[in-house]
């Protein structure tokens, strides 16, 4: 058995969640020995796609009528649409209807959480959905002496300097607001957003906030391999105020760094992470402000270690073992 893993528009995607999903997906079948192509005119046996647009719906009606199985890979709901894009409000209702009609046409789908499997069941979408985590590359978290220098280096930090750490896109979405707002009420630590998004698509109050953020908010754009490893190695907290995700890979690279993780209090988050336990879990930058001066202040051994578990669950070894689960059912059932 053959998989096209198919991703449309990759360098549209490349500096998002679902770019990362690729690498993922290409690692957790090499770690199974499954047999897989990401060029849809190879031969394959079972389409799984991870795109929306134009040619992905080329893709899944060709695989319908040469009779091959389709999982299709829902990375994305209405609700982590909004708030998001300019206009990104306005067409929400379309774009649910879009993703369910879209959804529909695949024999099964997978999405990272139970909570974003509760959200298509909501819409009524009458397909199995089963739940698996976009997994995380645990080696790259490992801690590296040279990472750490590399992120200080690149930044000039200070031995003393405190750095809280975000990463995402420049998504209302993603808390950013409330990112700037913390960091305002807290000038004694360095903040650091991690991300980059087309200038073209970013709303206007986006765009007046970063331009007038605090001092103390460091934005040094898309940063990828030993600095940006070194910054989940060596922040003292990383703050992720996002209202809505389906999993959120950046938590995932948190945890298996072992950081110490403040959150917002979402539906994504359960059951995998418990207040107190594993992530810090709160509901206002009252709370955010609190909970960020006690986790730089405290080492909270406990709490990192049972952080790391929870990235341990997600390895890139397990995620390839349930896909091939998955693959195996669906093309005994629909495939031959």
């Amino acid at each position: 058995m053959k998989i096209l893993l198919y991703f449309e528009g990759e360098s549209l995607i490349s500096l998002s969640g679902i770019g990362r999903a690729k690498t993922h997906q290409m690692m957790a079948l090499e770690s199974q020995n499954i047999d897989y192509t990401c060029d849809p005119f190879d031969d394959y046996d079972l389409l799984h796609i991870n795109t929306y647009w134009l040619n992905s719906i080329n893709m899944v009606n060709k695989a319908k009528l040469d009779g091959k199985p389709i999982i299709y890979h829902a990375h994305s709901t209405e609700e982590d649409f909004r708030n998001s894009f300019i206009l990104s409000n306005q067409i929400s209702s379309i774009y649910k209807q879009y993703l369910i009609t879209m959804y529909s046409s695949a024999h099964e789908i997978i999405t990272p959480t139970p909570y974003s499997k509760k959200i298509l069941e909501s819409y009524g979408i009458n397909k199995p959905i089963t739940a698996v985590s976009n997994g995380i590359v645990l080696d790259r978290f490992e801690y590296n002496e040279e990472k750490v220098k590399a992120f200080r280096n690149y930044f000039g930090l200070k031995e003393d300097d405190k750095v809280v750490m975000g990463a995402g896109l420049f998504f209302e979405r993603k808390g950013i607001l409330d990112f700037f707002e913390v960091a305002k009420r807290l000038p004694e630590y360095k903040f650091i957003w991690f991300g980059h998004s087309n200038g073209l698509t970013i709303p206007a109050k986006i765009t007046r906030a970063i331009e007038n953020r605090p001092f103390n908010v460091i934005m040094p754009g898309y940063v990828k391999g030993g600095i940006i490893e070194g910054a989940y190695l060596a922040s003292s907290c990383f703050f992720f105020p996002s209202y809505e995700e389906t999993e959120g890979i950046v938590v995932l690279e948190a945890l298996a760094a072992k950081q110490k993780l403040v959150l917002r209090n979402i539906g994504a988050y359960n059951p995998w992470l418990i207040d107190g336990h594993n992530a810090y879990l709160k509901e206002n930058n009252d709370e955010f402000v609190e909970t960020i001066k006690y986790v730089i202040e405290n080492d909270l051994n406990e709490l990192r270690e049972n952080a790391y578990l929870v990235a341990k669950e997600r390895s890139i070894d397990n995620i390839g073992k349930q896909l091939k689960q998955i693959y195996e059912r669906v093309y005994e059932k629909y495939g031959k």
